[in-house]
């Protein structure tokens, strides 16, 4: 029994390494752009198309990675993400010309986006119900891990080399990390539950005795190649989209974008971008921690609705500061409030919750369509904001206020809770359920 526990752990830790990739891939260009900028003369607009590409790519990669998920196991092409995240950091790295650069931050964002849907779901689907939202939120966690090794790798390397070389070693070292966890996955067997899901019974019974834990028949029958389908699917689907949407809908993303034009048009001086990594990635990691420790205790929904109150008046207070009615030296505590209770709640629940609420043979179908949906509001969303806020410095936070309080409210009526329950019971539920949209488990 100790040597399965230890293969679990190792498999847990093997594939949430999918989760520092994301994290360090999406914040490994901040050390470059000025660079970029230079050596090939870029204007702005260039240098958005450049940087955003990979923004693109986890589109494209979190449409694409749950059909071949469902079909393949999420181990299986979790092994090419890995591939992708090498060619990607070594692409980017001796890139000659703005062109293939731009190519290979789109494959770094197929990874991005790949690695967003399989991770939480192979690790939803091998750990036991009273666990998994604190395991599948190791993911989250090691997202925010991976913003803050890459700030510090973007430092240490600017330290260590000077000139034209340094950029490009900055999005090289993110060959590392992705080594070794194409590496470490070598080991881990395939998820249980899938297997069984695709009528690979002895298969299953052997991968979960490597990894000790049970083995779940599926509820639902094998169907071979299962679609996702609004018929069958329709409040599952309904349900991910909602959290996928209200997730983005908080303006998280277009304020971190933003940031350092946030507090320049509050009448701040330009903040390091050093220090403003340090006080955003701390009240981001600070958040998650909490966010990990509670989401069992608590349950998925608690954190949802507490989050949307807190987020929703935090963002209404950086409202009223841009409106004139509060001191601007309150906007970055605000900010940090907010930041900290968005780790918590969203920055927690939404990868998880994305990997409980589909049946087997369509998960990682699912866990794509609420994917895809998180990154295309997040395309929209940091694409509007500066519109928004050059009408109005006050209105896009008025806007992701009332979506907050919104989403309090939509969670508490519609939201089943998930917490400590198996993934069977918890999909049958909300396919099926027995009292109403939202089951009869909150």
């Amino acid at each position: 029994m100790p040597a399965r526990r230890t293969m679990h752990a190792r498999a847990i830790g093997a594939v949430s390494l999918g989760g520092l990739l994301f994290g360090f891939d999406t914040a490994v260009i901040s050390g470059a752009t000025e660079a970029l900028r230079q050596t090939w003369s870029l204007s702005p607009g260039q240098l958005g198309t450049l940087v955003s590409a990979a923004l693109w790519g986890t589109l494209a990669g979190a449409l694409f990675a749950g059909q071949a998920g469902d079909r393949h196991g999420s181990l299986a092409v979790l092994r090419g993400v890995g591939l992708f995240y090498i060619v990607s950091a070594a692409g980017c790295a001796l890139a000659s010309a703005p062109l293939p650069f731009t190519a290979f931050r789109f494959i770094g964002g197929l990874a991005i986006g790949a690695s967003s849907v399989l991770v939480p779901v192979y690790i939803a689907e091998i750990s036991p119900a009273e666990r998994r939202g604190r395991l599948v939120g190791l993911f989250q966690l090691n997202i925010v891990i991976g913003i803050l090794v890459a700030y510090l790798s973007n430092f240490l390397v600017g330290q260590a080399l000077e000139g034209g070389i340094v950029w490009r070693v900055k999005l090289a070292t993110a060959a590392l990390p992705a080594a070794l966890f194409l590496l470490l996955l070598l080991g881990v067997p395939q998820s249980p539950a899938w297997l069984a899901a695709r009528g690979r019974s002895e298969e299953s019974e052997q991968a979960a005795v490597r990894l000790g834990v049970a083995v779940q028949q599926p509820i639902a029958p094998f169907a071979g190649d299962a679609r996702l389908s609004w018929h069958a699917h329709r409040r599952p689907m309904l349900l991910a989209v909602t959290v996928a949407l209200f997730n983005q809908l908080s303006g998280i993303n277009a304020i971190l974008y933003y940031l350092n034009d946030i507090f320049a048009a509050a009448g701040f001086g330009q903040l390091s971008a050093d220090g403003q990594a340090v006080v955003v990635g701390f009240a981001n990691l600070l958040g998650t921690v909490a966010g990990v420790l509670l989401i069992d205790r608590v349950g998925r929904r608690p954190l949802l609705i507490g989050g949307g109150l807190v987020t929703g008046a935090a963002l209404a207070g950086v409202a009223l500061v841009f409106g004139g009615v509060w001191s601007s030296a309150l906007l970055l505590p605000l900010l940090a409030l907010f930041i900290l209770a968005f780790a918590v709640s969203q920055g927690a629940v939404i990868w998880v919750y994305l990997s409980e609420i589909f049946p087997a043979a369509v998960r990682a179908r699912g866990q794509s369509l609420g994917s895809s949906t998180h990154w295309a509001a997040n395309a929209i969303i940091s694409f509007a904001f500066p519109v928004l806020a050059g009408w109005s410095r006050a209105g896009p936070f008025w806007l992701f206020g009332a979506a907050m309080l919104a989403q309090a409210v939509i969670v508490w009526r519609f939201f089943p809770e998930t917490k400590r329950r198996a993934l069977d019971e918890v999909s049958a539920d909300i396919v099926h359920p027995r009292t109403g949209f939202a089951g009869e488990h909150r």
